[in-house]
């Protein structure tokens, strides 16, 4: 396994385009996030902040108008929600969310876990929080960013603190992996 430098790297999961109604409980700031500059200066922030990689989730009736704001060399991921909640009178239910993803470990010589870029996760319950994200998802976004131990990922939207939970435990976890491997 080869030895890398350590990486930067941000998670943003902003109230979405069009909601900030539902988040003014919980974001002081949550309608200005109805304003599509808002989402630009966040993109224009991690690309000057964090060029070795980042995720930025959004929902799918956004996509069409934030993706055109990133730089060509994202990509976009697909978490599918088996189990989502189904609002009254919407014939085609929100059962996906695009996550934008630019940078991060390119191989995975390096140790970084392989991953698909979609995810099959339901949604998470009772969290306190609207659009909290399950556990596996958080994981999943630290995979697609092939996160190491001794990287940093700073979560710019912390919420519930569960991607602050991932970071540590997915430390750990590639850590006993590496030290594993070493031995061997």
């Amino acid at each position: 396994m080869l030895q890398t430098e350590p990486m930067l790297l941000a998670y943003a999961d902003p109230p979405y385009l069009g909601c900030g109604k539902r988040y003014r409980d919980n974001h002081e700031d949550a309608l200005i996030w109805d304003d599509p500059a808002t989402h630009r200066a966040l993109i224009a922030e991690l690309v000057d902040e964090y060029p070795d990689g980042w995720a930025m989730s959004l929902s799918s009736v956004s996509l069409r108008t934030i993706l055109p704001m990133c730089p060509a060399d994202v990509r976009v991921a697909a978490w599918v929600k088996p189990f989502a909640a189904f609002k009254r009178n919407v014939r085609n239910a929100y059962t996906w969310e695009p996550v934008i993803l630019r940078g991060g470990r390119v191989s995975s010589k390096t140790g970084a876990p392989v991953t698909r870029d979609h995810l099959a996760e339901s949604i998470q319950l009772r969290k306190g929080l609207t659009g909290a994200k399950p556990a596996r998802f958080n994981r999943w976004i630290l995979h697609m960013l092939g996160y190491l131990p001794g990287d940093v990922l700073v979560d710019l939207f912390p919420g519930t603190g569960s991607m602050g939970e991932a970071v540590a435990a997915e430390s750990q976890t590639l850590a006993a992996a590496m030290n594993g491997a070493d031995a061997a």
